[in-house]
């Protein structure tokens, strides 16, 4: 114990006994380190916490909170604001558990004082295309002296505004911000979330496809409202868990990404992970010390079997390990900080944009060129250009490819054959699931084609296409892509459609001569 006075309440690790008063200022000094040594958020900077109700969202709630109480020694200077995304649609709640639900969450963030926004899953069919461009950020200064010039700039900002408002006067006024929006969510947007779901086969493809739904809406409502950065409630505990199913789910390439402090892959609006210090035995034990409320929310893995997907086994193996092994936790963790991104160089000359490189789904970068990820282009790679990767890819179409297909050669739309409404030609056309998985990153190919491979019996059973949600003949297969959101098949088709025009065109672009020039 650090005062030597106090009574021991707790242990968190051998030789580590707090007393109350010490276990909070450890806890407190810790969050506000991982914030000051990255020195990311400026003063004054608009910043959405994203919420679910669990723990380790609600402890970080209160850390914030606390920070930007009058009494805090280092009071955190930016403007925060709350986000908690329903996922009641997928995981079996009915409608009066889910109303049951948001109050009580509401109730929870109204004492808070903070502006928030509750958004239902089911907006994912709402959602525009523009929300898979990765926008560029403005560069802000990141120097010490920069950082401090801004605090300086904040204080004096306050200080003109007669020493700032009460806490009292601070949450009224955010109350009073408060716009109680109307849902635009429909019985038919119900229906195709609950189609999209029912068509994953695997629990493991379940809990991919709703994370990467939920932070497209995270990022949406970070966008439309103007927040820079957004804070994730990731624990240690967590990150440890998602370092390796992440490897046994083909994220390797993204694993620097999913498990550090910040989060750059969307551009505009940054990611981070102030709780990643904390494991979750603190976090609990700070929760039931100093009543932190929570709600309990149940999930896609709620009641289920250490063995019903990649991520419920990963934390199995883990939490009991870290039973036997108390260093296993952090010693997978430690882990994680070793990694970096290896950024791909691209050609000035690129025709495509930045999005036409990172994953349609999750944002992470490809590891193979797009041009490259047909058969036809196979055997034209260099070998500095293949990679694990591609070679999956290649080995995958062959073994897929039918005897007759290897002799017929593919006629283009430009010779004298018309073609009609589902052709090449037309706007309308939903992308194949071949096209749609040329787009994606490993990991995400294989939740589409656990799609598909549910599908598989029904696949040349036409049915009527929901016509708003997307926009295509009134009669279509029932392929995986149907079952996605608008906006990503809308994003799939303007990408495919940029493609084929550079390919096109290629003959005529003129080639990157900086290497020529040196």
């Amino acid at each position: 114990m650090k005062c030597k006075e106090g009574t021991a309440v707790l242990i968190i690790r051998v030789g580590d006994a707090f007393c109350r008063d010490c276990f909070k200022e450890f806890f407190i000094h810790k969050f506000r380190a991982m914030l000051g040594k990255n020195r990311v958020i400026f003063p004054g900077e608009r910043v959405l916490l994203a919420v679910s109700g669990g723990p380790a969202s609600s402890c970080m709630l209160a850390q914030v909170q606390e920070g930007l109480g009058r009494d805090a020694a280092k009071k955190l200077r930016f403007t925060p604001a709350i986000v908690y995304i329903d996922e009641g649609g997928v995981c079996g709640q009915s409608a009066e558990e889910r109303e049951k639900t948001v109050v009580q969450l509401e109730n929870l963030f109204r004492m808070t004082g903070f502006p928030y926004h509750i958004v239902p899953l089911e907006e994912v069919f709402t959602l525009p295309e523009s929300i898979l461009e990765s926008v560029c950020s403005q560069e802000q200064p990141c120097s010490s002296f920069s950082y401090k010039a801004a605090v300086d700039q904040h204080i004096r900002t306050e200080m003109s505004r007669g020493h700032g408002k009460s806490a009292v006067e601070q949450s009224e006024e955010a109350l009073s911000r408060l716009s109680l929006q109307t849902s635009t969510i429909t019985p038919e947007h119900k229906l195709a979330l609950e189609g999209l779901f029912s068509s994953l086969k695997t629990l493991t493809a379940k809990q991919d496809m709703l994370h990467t739904l939920r932070q497209h809406l995270i990022l949406h409502t970070a966008r439309i409202n103007s927040y820079s950065k957004v804070m994730m409630g990731d624990s240690c505990t967590r990150l440890a868990i998602k370092l390796l199913s992440n490897i046994a789910l083909g994220r390797g390439a993204a694993l620097a990404a999913d498990t550090a402090f910040s989060d750059s892959r969307y551009g505009d609006v940054l990611m981070l992970r102030p709780m990643r210090e904390y494991s979750s035995k603190e976090i609990c034990f700070y929760n039931r010390l100093f009543k932190v409320p929570s709600v309990f929310i149940p999930g896609l893995d709620t009641k289920s079997s250490d063995t019903a997907s990649i991520q419920r086994l990963t934390e199995s193996f883990l939490v009991k390990l870290q039973a036997d092994f108390p260093s296993t936790i952090s010693t997978v963790y430690r882990t994680s900080e070793k990694l970096h991104t290896a950024c791909p160089s691209q050609s000035s000359s690129s025709f495509s944009s930045e999005g036409a490189v990172k994953c349609l789904l999750c944002f992470s970068a490809l590891d193979i060129k797009a041009g490259s990820l047909n058969l036809s282009n196979a055997t034209t790679v260099s070998i500095d250009e293949a990679t694990a990767f591609h070679a999956t890819l290649v080995s995958e179409q062959l073994s897929q490819r039918t005897p007759k297909e290897k002799g017929q050669t593919k006629t283009g739309c430009c010779q004298e054959q018309m073609c009609g409404d589902g052709g090449c030609c037309s706007k309308s056309r939903v992308p194949a699931d071949t096209d749609l998985k040329s787009l994606l990153c490993y990991s995400c190919r294989l939740t589409v084609k656990d799609m598909r491979a549910e599908l598989g019996n029904t696949r040349q059973t036409p049915i009527l296409s929901r016509k708003p949600f997307i926009n295509s003949c009134v009669c279509v297969l029932q392929t995986a892509p149907n079952f996605l959101p608008p906006y990503i098949i809308s994003e799939a088709e303007k990408r495919q459609r940029r493609a084929a025009m550079k390919a096109e065109i290629s003959e005529f672009l003129l080639e990157d001569e900086e290497a020529d020039d040196e």
